[in-house]
């Protein structure tokens, strides 16, 4: 068959976006004092003029971020929702499929096999990836394997790769439709897919497919989600620091 490639990452690139803290400081504030909002939204005009100057990058007074906390503290949770970022993301289609249940404040586009023939790209555990779970349901840990159950789980799935990937291009080869080959392709395959979202959506997707020590409620997630999941945060904290600053400190309850 064709060569094809086996990965253990996943990535993660921020599109587009238009997030600042500022965009939750006056979505909140046109509730009491809507010229305070009115400068709360073109705080572009700012002291660090330029095209180096990110909002999220201007100084927040303490008041403002005071508010953001308080905000976030008791749940006030629509003026988080007033941004938008866009991230070009790819992981195997197990991911995905998890990934999707997150249907409120989401949007998604996802390549497509019926449309195009798909790229023999397939995800194996890395190193680090624990293999074993104990346990009995609603309780159980996963642990590491031995060096042995890792090499066999490695080459088990690139021979049922390598087999799939094979009808595949057979069925193609003889005239199938790509929409009727694809059905014999595995969920270890990777797709690429653009997710849109705003700062609340995505508070809840990390609260419940990340583990943090600061976090009030647990959570358990498959590590390949969780993987995606940190790549988006660090994004993230990067055009609203104050507003994730604020979700770390208060438990990472999404509000």
């Amino acid at each position: 068959m064709t060569d094809f490639t086996l990965r253990s990452d996943v990535s993660v690139e921020l599109v587009k976006h238009t997030a600042s803290d500022h965009d939750v400081l006056f979505a909140a504030r046109v509730s009491t004092s809507t010229e305070e909002a009115y400068r709360d939204a073109a705080r572009g005009d700012c002291e660090h003029q330029g095209p180096e100057c990110q909002w999220s990058r201007c100084g927040l007074s303490d008041r403002d971020k005071g508010l953001i906390n308080y905000l976030m503290r008791d749940r006030h949770g629509s003026p988080f929702e007033h941004n938008s970022m866009t991230f070009c993301i790819s992981a195997p289609i197990f991911v995905f499929r998890e990934f999707m249940r997150h249907r409120v404040g989401w949007s998604y586009n996802e390549e497509s096999g019926r449309y195009k023939e798909l790229e023999p790209v397939f995800y194996v555990p890395g190193p680090g990836r624990k293999l074993v779970q104990q346990g009995r349901p609603g309780k159980y840990e996963f642990v590491e394997g031995t060096v042995e159950q890792g090499r066999l789980t490695v080459d088990t799935l690139a021979r049922a790769y390598s087999d799939a990937y094979g009808w595949y291009q057979l069925l193609l080869a003889d005239g199938i439709a790509r929409e009727v080959a694809r059905a014999v392709l595995p969920v270890g395959m990777f797709s690429t897919m653009y997710a849109t979202c705003n700062a609340r959506s995505l508070m809840h997707f990390l609260g419940l497919r990340t583990t943090h020590a600061d976090a009030v409620v647990p959570s358990f997630p498959q590590r390949e989600i969780e993987m995606v999941g940190e790549q988006m945060e660090a994004l993230w904290a990067e055009l609203m620091p104050v507003t994730h600053a604020a979700f770390g400190a208060n438990g990472r309850v999404a509000p």
